[in-house]
């Protein structure tokens, strides 16, 4: 029998059409690989074909713009927001427009074209993770930006339009709708019970167990109660904190290997899906906060967006997340590479 499941953040619907319940196997879908073949901007050597650096961590003292580096930030050569210039913001009668001011900027994530960001060792996604923070607490300083949004998309069918691993960044100056809305139910939450919900999520789901895939002294990996997607993961820290750069070193190392921990078991289960990973994290003037609680959501792409779902908004998930979950959680990875 099919469920609905109700969001308790969002108050989002959601069919888990169990008559449809597919395993791993049963996906249709392209692997990603890494064939590395023609010009790649990324790469070592061809640094002069991005913009200029933003920062870069570099071991030997070696030259801006120039090889010698183990992870590099530019700006994105086609931005979807500029840098430059003042919101102008204005109405056209019941309209109202600003000028499209931002900052869009891509994290390099190794030199080498052949790595996935799972075959990365912990310590060099620990860097990406730094890179995030460092371009986060730059960007805070700047008054015009409301909210900033760090996203990966792996694989052509996830977004990506080149192969070699790299995630983004997006400052904007307005809280996105769907960043209100979670915002908003969390506060709301909080107002009537004087409690976070997140914190809530991860005490009800360690108790349980059935959609737990991985903890550790800091962190918690679950399949969402009421997923979009399936194999649709949660990484939350198990302390309560409301903004991802808030976080401290130790946080950073134990985050680093869950990361890599679940994108290895995705690989193993899936068969090297496409995905998407965004950081959930509180909007600029409301951090710090007790209500929000900052979060990392993985979902492959493994189904597509159709027509009920552009007209609805719930999403139709054929694999129950407690299934997931099961074989997530089975999967046997190696983190050591």
């Amino acid at each position: 029998m099919p469920e609905l499941r109700k969001d308790p953040i969002t108050g989002r619907w959601v069919i888990i059409a169990t008559e449809r319940a597919k395993r791993p196997t049963d996906f249709v879908r392209e692997k990603v690989q890494i064939r590395g073949s023609g010009f790649c901007p990324f790469c070592y050597g061809n640094e002069s074909k991005t913009p200029p650096e933003i920062i870069a961590y570099r071991s030997d003292g070696s030259l801006r713009n120039a090889p010698g580096w183990s992870l590099r930030v530019v700006s994105n050569k086609f931005p979807a927001l500029g840098i430059e210039g003042s919101l102008n913001r204005q109405g056209e009668g019941l309209y109202d427009k600003m000028s499209g001011i931002g900052a869009h900027e891509v994290i390099i994530e190794t030199p080498d074209h052949h790595k996935t960001l799972a075959m990365l060792s912990p310590r060099q996604i620990e860097d990406v993770l730094w890179a995030y923070r460092d371009r986060i607490l730059d960007l805070k300083k700047d008054r015009r930006f409301k909210y900033i949004m760090i996203f990966k998309n792996h694989g052509e069918a996830a977004g990506a339009s080149l192969e070699h691993t790299h995630s983004q960044l997006i400052a904007l100056p307005v809280v996105p709708k769907r960043v209100l809305e979670e915002t908003g139910g969390a506060r709301d939450y909080f107002n009537f019970k004087e409690r976070c919900i997140f914190c809530d999520i991860i005490r009800q789901e360690t108790e349980s167990g059935i959609r737990v895939i991985a903890d550790t002294p800091a962190f918690i990996a679950v399949a969402p109660f009421a997923p979009r997607f399936p194999f649709e993961i949660w990484i939350m820290p198990r302390v309560h904190q409301s903004a991802f750069e808030d976080s401290q070193k130790q946080e950073f190392e134990q985050l680093a290997v869950m990361l890599k921990d679940m994108l290895m078991r995705l690989d193993k289960v899936l068969d090297y899906p496409a995905y998407n990973y965004i950081i959930h994290t509180s909007p600029i003037p409301e951090s710090p906060n007790e209500h929000y609680h900052w979060h990392l959501e993985i979902m492959p792409k493994l189904t597509k967006i159709a027509g009920f779902e552009w007209g609805t908004g719930f999403h139709i998930n054929p694999t129950p997340p407690e299934e997931s979950a099961k074989f997530l959680r089975e999967a046997q990875v190696e983190l050591t590479s």
